[in-house]
């Protein structure tokens, strides 16, 4: 993994990934104490940066592979990313899906065409299950975060944050960064080290689901005691990848981790002074930024919204938070 994948990725997305905007509104920082740059990548196609990552992975796919199809696992976003991606380049798509997904994203994978199959984590192999599938369908698998063409795409995230911050007048920052197994955060870290070496990247995860956290802090991968259950269902992994945390260890700064309600009272934050709609696992960054000042060092902070697919139960819980 280098600048060079990340460069040739965005290459492949010009034109068909959206430039998201870097927000700025003074109420949030009047909040944070500082000044907050916030990466809307819930404005992305399909509603998270994973779309950058599906793109990047299949149309990196040689026409064999394009005509036997593609196999990913996902709670939503990473399933919808793929599944736009594939129907966009005319590739077929199975989804697996936990039972338990919000129904707003199983609804918009069937929607992009994609065969969606339901399984139930707490007493079925998602592995063990898509492993039987790709080798009955030949279906070429997908990860969505410990494969190198993902973390590449991811990483365009990156290079946009670079070129914006420069354009703010942002020429040292933190990075904050919702992170479930590591592929946006060291996409990322791996495009900042590379194109704005003064900022500092930092994964920001839910409590009980803080492995990427932990193992930083271990220097060894530490995986989380549940599979679930948490709010936070875009980012609720079991351990960081194999490909990502090397990444992570060797660029990234200390982990942030934050409550539930901390993530609801800044989806409320980020609707109230931006007007942008984020889920849970989406506005865990912002919460960091917002209420957990004191883990922080930079006066200027940039966070990603990663994703605004919530059910409307979920958003109006968040919104009677209010800030």
């Amino acid at each position: 993994m280098d600048i060079a994948m990340i460069e040739a990725a965005a290459g492949r997305l010009a034109g068909h990934a959206l430039r998201t905007p870097l927000l700025h509104a003074p109420g949030l920082d009047a909040i944070a104490g500082r000044r907050v740059l916030v990466k809307a990548e819930c404005l992305q196609h399909t509603g998270s940066f994973k779309f950058r990552g599906g793109w990047s992975a299949i149309s990196a796919l040689g026409p064999e592979a394009r005509a036997r199809g593609v196999l990913a696992f996902s709670s939503g976003n990473h399933a919808q990313g793929v599944a736009q991606a594939a129907l966009a380049h005319g590739v077929p798509a199975v989804i697996l899906m936990p039972s338990d997904a919000p129904r707003a994203k199983i609804e918009g994978t069937r929607a992009l065409s994609a065969e969606v199959i339901l399984y139930d984590r707490a007493t079925q192999d998602r592995d063990a299950l898509g492993d039987e599938l790709a080798r009955e369908r030949g279906l070429t698998l997908v990860k969505p975060f410990d494969e190198p063409q993902v973390i590449a795409g991811q990483g365009t995230t990156g290079l946009e944050i670079a070129e914006q911050a420069a354009e703010a007048g942002a020429t040292e920052a933190e990075v904050l960064v919702c992170c479930g197994g590591g592929g946006l955060t060291s996409g990322i870290a791996l495009a900042l080290k590379a194109r704005a070496p003064d900022f500092t990247v930092r994964p920001v995860e839910p409590e009980g689901f803080d492995d990427v956290t932990r193992s930083l802090v271990s220097g060894r991968i530490e995986r989380n005691a549940a599979g679930s259950g948490g709010l936070c269902d875009a980012i609720l992994t079991p351990a960081p990848g194999n490909i990502t945390f090397p990444i992570m260890q060797r660029l990234c700064g200390a982990g942030v981790v934050v409550s539930d309600d901390d993530a609801l009272r800044a989806m409320a934050a980020a609707f109230r002074h931006l007007r942008i709609v984020a889920e849970p696992g989406g506005a865990v960054a912002l919460a960091a930024a917002l209420f957990h000042g004191s883990t922080l060092n930079a006066d200027t902070v940039i966070v990603t919204v990663s994703g605004g697919n919530v059910d409307p139960e979920i958003f109006a819980r968040a919104l009677d938070r209010g800030v």
